[in-house]
């Protein structure tokens, strides 16, 4: 798993067991867990995982699905050229294989994209099995994964 990815993983964690209402304190949790993160590279981890502050409390969260980025197939296409090794269509499923500890992540990308297409999605360490509506379009949308992801 990158470092990266672990990163994520516990900025997710930890934002879902305590109220977290500053960078700062975030960055504290962090280091606690043996991340040691400047201030920039918080604010990507939270743009990229779709973290927004809750109004009640100022807390972060992670956004709905209707308050999600503007342009969910655009964080697709990022999540998809930053995560996917190899997509491959078995019948009306696309197996898409990742480094370890991305799956989430992207599988979470897939599912805020809303494609017509996809019925849903299973993610595991490396691996996200992508469900589509029929045969013809999990091989269409496999292409269109495997061309993202050689950009």
């Amino acid at each position: 798993m990158s470092s990266k990815a672990f990163r994520q993983s516990a900025i997710l964690e930890v934002v879902e067991r305590e109220p977290i209402t500053s960078q700062a304190l975030l960055r504290r949790r962090l280091r606690t867990r043996g991340f040691d993160a400047t201030q920039a590279t918080l604010s990507r981890d939270i743009r990229d995982l779709g973290l927004v502050k809750r109004a009640a409390d100022g807390a972060y969260r992670r956004a709905t699905d209707a308050a999600v980025a503007p342009d969910p197939e655009g964080t697709l296409r990022r999540a998809v050229a930053e995560y996917v090794r190899r997509a491959e269509s078995v019948q009306h499923l696309i197996v898409l294989r990742t480094d370890p500890g991305q799956a989430s992540l992207l599988a979470l990308a897939v599912d805020r994209a809303t494609l017509p297409q996809v019925v849903g999605t299973i993610a595991g360490d490396d691996t996200v099995l992508t469900i589509s509506r029929d045969a013809r379009q999990a091989k269409l949308l496999a292409r269109r994964f495997e061309a993202w992801a050689r950009r």
